[in-house]
Order: C-alpha cells, then sequence, then structure tokens
C-alpha cells in the first residue's frame, strides 16, 4: 500500500516537531508494511483552519491525482483542530477513496471524526481561553503581552 504522510506544527518555537512526526509516522508505516510514496508537512501553521496550508492543499492534489493509496498523520489534530474543517477532509478522502489512519487512534472512521475532532476543538477554545487569562496578567501586571519588543528597553 503507497501512503502519503502528513505532519503539521502550529508555531516557531516547535521547531523540530514535523519533523518528529514524520519520523514516527514512517516507523508506523514499516510496521506495517506501507510504502510511503509521498510526505507533505506545513511548519507554524495553525490547525485552527485547513485554508491557507499548502501541504494539506498539495496532500488534496495528490490524493486526487491517485498518488497514494493512504494517508498516515501521527493523529486527527495534525489535519484540523476544526470539527467543520476535519469532516470535511474525511469526506474527500472516502469520496476518492483514501482512507486516513493515524498512529494514535488507528483508521478513522466517522465515531472518531465525531468524538476525536469534538475533543480537538474543544482543546483550541480551552487555549484561546487560558492564553487570554494570560494576556490580561500581564497588562495588569504592566507588562507588554506578546513578548519582546524591539528597539524598545
Amino acid at each position: 500500500m503507497h501512503v502519503a504522510i502528513y505532519a503539521r506544527h502550529s508555531t516557531d518555537k516547535q521547531g523540530t516537531s514535523t519533523q518528529d512526526q514524520i519520523r514516527r509516522c514512517q516507523e508506523f508505516c514499516q510496521g506495517k508494511s506501507y510504502s510511503i510514496a509521498e510526505i507533505y508537512r506545513d511548519e507554524a501553521i495553525s490547525g485552527s483552519h485547513i485554508v491557507n496550508r499548502p501541504g494539506l492543499s498539495a496532500l488534496l492534489i495528490g490524493a486526487f491525482n491517485g498518488r497514494f493509496d493512504l494517508v498516515v498523520a501521527e493523529d486527527l489534530s495534525r489535519i484540523s483542530r476544526d470539527q467543520a474543517d476535519t469532516a470535511n477532509f474525511f469526506k474527500r478522502m472516502l469520496f476518492l477513496g483514501v482512507p486516513v489512519e493515524t498512529v494514535s487512534e488507528g483508521l478513522i472512521n466517522e465515531l472518531h471524526i465525531g468524538l476525536k475532532s469534538t475533543m480537538n476543538a474543544l482543546y483550541l477554545k480551552d487555549l484561546a481561553d487560558k492564553t487570554h487569562r494570560g494576556v490580561i496578567a500581564a497588562v495588569l501586571r504592566g507588562g507588554v503581552p506578546g513578548g519582546k519588543l524591539y528597539g524598545y528597553d
């Protein structure tokens, strides 16, 4: 079976994350005797939306052109943390006859799309809430939220 590996990380601070995911997926594929046809990645791009992700767009084109038989990712959140985007991606892959399998969850089905993508969306919502709380706390302490400002002492 010819597979495509997809990996994504969100921020510049996760420099080796994509490579670590790819290595883990390669080991997974080797254990299943899958042949890796393509590797797609999006680096420093949020999983909150599927739009403007060149690696995922290339993967969709590859699937449409029949370049592989299966998509492998580390887990479903690497595809997207948005419920609708995850479901839409899954439906497109089903239509093209290309299943999705993850190292963490196994072969993805409708149950994963419903439950796991809901959990991924809730994680994103909780993260936004905690980030907002941190910004408010920084301002109340007299600090500047958002990190270092260059050109100022």
